[in-house]
């Protein structure tokens, strides 16, 4: 009798425990579903957006505040998903009040118009494929701030990715000469290059400091979070880029400006909508995967835009593709690759740790 009930005891257990793996399993498939769709969503949106923004350049566009606005001015397109995904908080931590959340939200938003206007400034002074290649340096930037930030750990695989994608964008740094011939002059192209990388180290801030709002002052666990981290923000940077529009005049040469359009008025309105969607699709999935894994990883996910943009700008924009950069798309790519391993042999470790914590519960 006693054999008998702890043999039915032995199963409930091993019941138990086969509902508490298929379970983990199905939460791991979730996670990795939703992996998979910030990654494609701040793939395919960095990408259109960056070709977007270089066609509004070179079709006539000139304005370097309608260029920053349209980064962030396409906010109100989330407010349906807002609505869809509101839900209450699963952190029972106390939440922060209205003051402490709108004065996160204004000071993000003034690093977002600083942000955003450097990138501008870069875009329309070097070549798409050079200034997707500068780009790369967030990585390196934002693995720095993480240290500091975030805790983030360094590891041979992520120290080799640093110091590649630093001499990644040493050798964009010397090779202003080809490329000043064919877009601008070689102070324009420094200005430009220089806006680029002042762009990269400012969002690589923007990343590690939403990470930190997101553990230690925010705390929730809802997409809605993440939403809102994208539209408030975002309200002020536009509000920001339409004072700085009219203040600095560019106003007044919108109206000859779609006029003289080269594809026409109505690609020059569309240009400039669907560019502002695009950075918005790009944006949910950065935040979504800071939300999910962490600034840093964002950040190598973002890179996976880098072999596709220079490509691209060459079929596009007939971009030269010279030896130099040639060379720093294949350290950069390495320095992408070298980081992606370091999150690989992270998982295998933390798989093993939970298998192992498994065997003796069973035990």
């Amino acid at each position: 009798m006693e054999a008998t009930a702890q043999a039915q005891l032995h199963r409930r257990g091993n019941q138990s425990e086969q509902n508490s793996n298929k379970t983990q399993k199905l939460e791991r498939y979730k996670w990795w579903s939703r992996i998979g769709l910030y990654t494609l969503f701040l793939v395919c949106g960095q990408s259109a957006a960056t070709l977007l923004g270089r066609l509004y350049y070179d079709k006539g566009g000139n304005s370097k505040w309608m260029a920053t606005l349209v980064q962030s001015a396409g906010f109100p397109i989330l407010f349906p998903f807002l609505c869809f995904v509101s839900q209450p908080t699963k952190s029972s931590s106390k939440q922060p009040n209205f003051l402490t959340f709108a004065s996160i939200c204004f000071a993000f938003g003034l690093l977002l118009i600083g942000d955003n206007l450097m990138y501008s400034y870069g875009l329309v002074y070097l070549p798409v494929s050079t200034y997707s290649l500068v780009c790369a340096t967030q990585l390196a930037f934002n693995a720095l701030l993480s240290f500091f930030l975030n805790a983030q750990k360094f590891t041979p695989y992520i120290l080799n990715s640093l110091i590649l994608l630093t001499i990644s964008a040493s050798l964009l740094a010397f090779n202003s000469e080809s490329d000043a011939t064919t877009r601008s002059s070689k102070g324009k192209y420094v200005i430009g290059f220089l806006c680029t990388l002042g762009a990269s180290a400012t969002y690589s801030l923007y990343l590690s400091l939403l990470q930190v709002c997101f553990e230690k002052v925010i705390k929730q666990e809802t997409f809605s979070t993440v939403l809102d981290m994208q539209i408030y923000p975002s309200f002020v940077a536009s509000c920001g880029c339409i004072v700085g529009l009219f203040g600095s005049g560019e106003w007044r040469d919108l109206r000859d400006e779609m006029r003289g359009y080269k594809k026409g008025r109505v690609s020059y309105v569309m240009t400039l909508v669907w560019t502002a969607v695009a950075w918005q699709v790009s944006s949910i999935g950065l935040l979504g995967l800071i939300f999910e894994v962490s600034s840093l990883f964002s950040n190598v996910i973002s890179t996976l835009a880098l072999p596709v943009v220079p490509v691209l700008a060459v079929i596009f924009f007939h971009d030269k593709m010279n030896g130099v950069k040639v060379m720093a798309l294949v350290l950069a790519l390495w320095g992408f690759v070298s980081y992606i391993y370091q999150n690989y042999l992270d998982e295998s470790k933390a798989k093993a740790n939970r298998q192992s914590a498994n065997d003796v519960n069973a035990v």
